[in-house]
């Protein structure tokens, strides 16, 4: 995640002067509305006897409350709204949230969700899909590991792991597989999030 990370210390120095600050988790979330475009079928709820896809892309973000618990608010039409809009709303949503202030349409109409740990120093965990949704993407913080660079030395790099966990009666593995390729091919090419 060193690009990530270098294309969001850039994005926040140009944005510094309207007051705008884009997280490591939105650009997650923007990148994984992104995948969702490319797998559809992950965009998708199952109600027992049938399956419902959704056109639109809304990414239902786990957010922890102070006094325990969590409530996912949804970024709406996340694949469609500017990075900077998307941590403006999202901002204003988490502090709604965390005072008891949420709006009902902070929570209406997730099709996917994502849980974030990052900030908590997790290294890895597996996060349990909210039904009637077809997955969830459990992302933990990003840490310094060694790694052998291209040119077969050992080196420090930023790595972050995630899991997909995926409802087989919608899709399966090896589409999940797939969908986490994707998703890491933007995240390690962050600019692909600007377009």
């Amino acid at each position: 995640v060193e690009e990530l990370l270098r294309v969001r210390e850039e994005l926040n120095a140009n944005l510094k002067e309207e007051g705008i600050k884009i997280s490591v988790n939105d650009m997650i979330v923007k990148a994984v509305a992104l995948a969702l475009r490319k797998f559809p079928n992950l965009n998708t709820h199952y109600y027992g006897d049938k399956l419902v896809r959704y056109k639109r892309v809304n990414v239902g973000i786990a957010v922890a409350l102070p006094n325990n618990g969590l409530l996912n608010v949804v970024a709406q039409d996340a694949d469609k709204v500017a990075l900077s809009e998307l941590a403006i709303t999202n901002k204003a949503m988490f502090e709604r949230a965390r005072e008891g202030k949420v709006k009902p349409n902070d929570l209406k109409g997730a099709t996917f969700t994502v849980s974030n740990l990052g900030p908590y120093e997790v290294e890895s965990f597996s996060a349990i899909i909210s039904p009637p949704e077809a997955g969830i993407l459990a992302v933990s913080s990003a840490r310094k590991i060694p790694v052998v660079l291209p040119d077969g030395s050992l080196g420090v790099g930023q790595r972050m792991k995630m899991t997909l966990s995926v409802d087989h009666r919608v899709s399966d593995g090896a589409e999940g597989a797939q969908f986490m390729f994707y998703l890491r091919g933007l995240l390690e090419n962050p600019m692909r999030l600007l377009v």
